[in-house]
């Protein structure tokens, strides 16, 4: 299945029916009076945040939605039916957004989330009730109110407790297998990752989402590469975890193209609890293990470095237990908590 985080899509709402105009007639009945009936209420359109989706891609191939019109009245008092509500099914996550892509109308993060996004148009009156004691036989009914028309953007932000960054071919994709449901695409050259994926990882007795995204290259943030499109999909993370290379020749350099493609996103990305580790150390000897350490420590500022191979899942649970205790501590919004930040 194709990924797909942004759509757009047309929606109306469903017209009132109008009211009626008409009198009692029975044979023997001498005084039969107004007895016309009230349209009904057009449709709404509602979307609703459901389980089991993670993509846009229904929305590539059906862009208009249309709810049902309200019937008109009728005599004898009857009331026309109610239009049909029409829903939209969209993943958690998925962000409504005004015709000029940028006004943020409604944010679905919840399963069962729904909201109304066009009401229905109310049904008009007929003339039974525009009776009085003055106006003994109305002949005038109302038209039901039209229906909203308008286009909205569907964006989708993914819904996770960790995001992974790093470069291409960091092993990002490798980690996500190895400690998740997942089964991305790996293989031995860049950008093997195109869009984003989602797996649940499960340590002791924590349970946790995991997204993994296309890496970042020099200048993402300028377009080249696949750009920095998919970053969006971390911007809900609790923690990042930035992998990055072990076998790599320029481990300094590559951790900052990662941290300069961070702040020239911006969105807060910078300033989120980040866990890093160094990968692939299973190729590596301890001489060059400890050599990439020391120059991941250089250039981190600090932080804690942690050490795994992805491929072989040597260290691979240490990292989960270190994401687990710092979703906790975000999640506990403790001021004292020892948070990873920079």
């Amino acid at each position: 299945m194709k990924f797909l985080d942004l759509a757009k899509v047309t929606i109306r709402s469903g017209s009132g029916g109008g009211g009626a105009v008409s009198f009692r007639r029975e044979k023997y009945v001498e005084f039969g009076g107004p007895d016309g009936g009230n349209g009904g209420r057009g449709g709404d359109v509602i979307v609703e945040a459901v389980h089991g989706l993670n993509t846009l891609i229904d929305f590539r191939y059906q862009q208009h939605f249309f709810a049902k019109n309200g019937q008109h009245g009728m005599g004898k008092q009857r009331t026309g039916k109610d239009g049909d509500d029409i829903t939209l099914k969209v993943p958690v996550g998925t962000q409504i957004m005004d015709e000029d892509g940028e006004t943020i109308l409604f944010d679905l993060t919840e399963i069962g989330q729904k909201v109304i996004i066009a009401k229905g148009g109310n049904g008009g009156f007929g003339n039974l009730y525009f009776k009085s004691s003055t106006n003994q036989a109305p002949r005038r009914a109302n038209a039901g109110l039209a229906g909203v028309e308008r286009e909205l953007w569907l964006n989708l932000k993914l819904i996770a407790e960790v995001g992974l960054v790093g470069l291409p071919n960091a092993g990002k994709s490798t980690f996500l297998g190895e400690t998740t449901n997942a089964h991305p695409k790996i293989a031995d050259y860049a950008f093997t990752t195109l869009y984003p994926s989602l797996g649940v990882a499960q340590i002791d007795n924590d349970q946790f989402v995991i997204a993994d995204i296309p890496g970042l290259i020099e200048g993402a943030h300028e377009g080249r590469g696949i750009g920095d499109r998919f970053l969006g999909h971390i911007e809900r993370c609790a923690v990042l975890l930035h992998i990055v290379d072990g076998t790599s020749d320029s481990i300094g350099q590559d951790y900052n193209t990662i941290m300069h493609e961070l702040e020239a996103y911006g969105s807060g990305l910078i300033n989120k609890p980040r866990v890093t580790v160094l990968n692939k150390i299973d190729e590596l000897d301890e001489d060059d293990l400890d050599f990439a350490l020391s120059a991941l420590r250089g250039v981190s500022g600090g932080l804690p470095i942690l050490a795994m191979s992805g491929g072989t899942g040597e260290g691979t649970a240490e990292v989960l237990r270190t994401l687990a205790t710092q979703i906790q501590i975000v999640h506990s919004e403790d001021p004292e908590a020892p948070l990873w930040r920079p």
